[in-house]
């Protein structure tokens, strides 16, 4: 050991026990051996608590090592745009408030607060064109999220969870919507997909365990549905898949490596709506999530950090036409693994232009 380490943990072994400064009388050997050892115990057992925090929260407010994406933003009616081709505006809210950050058996991490709360704004812009492709029109979506609010509190002055405000990434899609099935009394199936990509455009710092951006690309297309079961029931449908590219500057709770890439995942949106009358429905809503590969560092699979969750809750959807809808949802979610879990509120107001 050298000297410079052995007075650095012997500061660390005073302020631990409460024990003044080591004199040739005081305290004995055996006794300076004993509060060094504990003092030794104490700060390892803090070091574990912040290093393995730093190694479990990792880019995009909410998640560990996958990026954000789209849980619950999107909901009733989702197979189709309502109102024809041209151009639509969606503005989403999204409050999210967890106080449990869940290991990879479920379990709360082991620090003294695990509070986070954020606000997202989230602007998308679609355009439906006349372009058309067999019985579907061609179409292009971005979206661009907006974090304007974060607050984190781990119980240690924010040495294990940092966050920061700032712009998301950019979403591009192009999607082909499919004409809708009718039946005798109106609309039995309409669909969508798109081929959805996540580009590294947002604010991203590696000393902040929680970032609006996620430094690396991802592939995340989509089939979306709604069925209608009578003119009134209807249930919807959004089924992802997420392919993540390489983060060549990795949050600094992986310590010295080159680059880490978040596993494979499956996530979709559910809902099931009822139609009270021709402007208000009412409903359930909720959504889940599995990684199915796991994070790689430096190229290599790292085991224990697949990440999974899910949430239900309700909703209503307020038509006051078909170019201006109002749609509120809440959840909560349940069974998480290597993620936040907490609760999430989000308000969209679609227009179309």
């Amino acid at each position: 050991m050298t000297d410079t380490a052995a007075q650095n943990r012997w500061s660390f072994t005073q302020a631990s026990t409460g024990l003044p400064p080591r004199t040739p009388d005081w305290p004995s050997k055996p006794a300076a051996r004993h509060a060094e050892k504990r003092g030794d115990k104490r700060m390892k057992t803090q070091l574990m608590c912040v290093c393995g925090a730093g190694l479990l929260i990792a880019q995009g407010a909410g998640a560990y090592d996958l990026p954000v994406v789209n849980l619950g933003l999107t909901s009733f009616l989702d197979g189709g745009l309502p109102a024809g081709p041209g151009w639509y505006l969606q503005e989403y809210f999204q409050n999210y408030s967890a106080d449990r950050l869940r290991d990879k058996d479920g379990k709360a991490l082991g620090l003294p607060k695990q509070d986070l709360d954020y606000q997202v704004a989230v602007t998308q812009l679609s355009y439906l064109s006349n372009v058309r492709l067999g019985n579907a029109s061609l179409g292009l979506n971005a979206v661009l999220p907006v974090v304007t609010r974060m607050k984190v509190d781990d119980g240690l002055n924010n040495a294990a969870l940092r966050g920061q405000t700032g712009m998301g990434d950019l979403l591009i899609g192009p999607f082909i919507q499919f004409d809708p099935v009718m039946g005798p009394a109106g609309p039995r199936f309409v669909q969508r997909i798109e081929l959805q990509v996540n580009l590294p455009t947002g604010e991203y710092d590696d000393k902040h365990a929680i970032n609006p951006g996620n430094n690396a690309w991802s592939f995340n297309p989509y089939w979306a549905a709604t069925y209608w079961f009578t003119p009134k029931w209807t249930a919807s449908v959004r089924a992802h898949y997420l392919y993540n590219g390489k983060n060549d500057d990795p949050q600094a709770g992986f310590g010295n490596v080159s680059d880490t890439q978040a596993g494979q995942a499956l996530h979709a949106n559910l809902t099931v709506q009822y139609a009270v009358t021709e402007q208000l429905s009412l409903g359930l809503n909720g959504y889940w999530l599995k990684q199915f590969t796991d994070t790689q560092v430096d190229g290599h699979d790292v085991s224990g950090r697949k990440e999974k969750v899910w949430a239900i809750g309700s909703g209503f959807l307020y038509a006051f036409s078909k170019e201006n809808v109002l749609t509120v949802n809440s959840y909560f979610e349940q069974g998480a693994e290597n993620r936040t879990e907490g609760n999430k509120l989000v308000l969209n107001f679609l227009h179309k232009l």
